[in-house]
């Protein structure tokens, strides 16, 4: 899952997400979901969400449980 569709992601889930930061260079944050930020159901560049750990960013990609 590529992370663009709200529905596919609820808190409790790890997730890679790129931080506003490291935009530029892709970098990727692995964390756990704590918040779902972008109220819309589809965003083209990755849905908002905060981790467990206070960063904010747009997922990349989920993984599995």
């Amino acid at each position: 899952m590529d992370g663009r569709h709200r529905d596919e992601i609820k808190p409790g889930m790890t997730v890679d997400i790129v931080l506003k930061a490291d935009q530029s260079t892709g970098a990727l944050t692995r964390g756990v979901v704590q918040d779902i930020l972008t109220p819309a159901k589809f965003h083209p560049r990755g849905i908002k969400v905060r981790l467990a750990d206070g960063q904010v960013g747009r997922v990349k990609r989920v993984w599995p449980a």
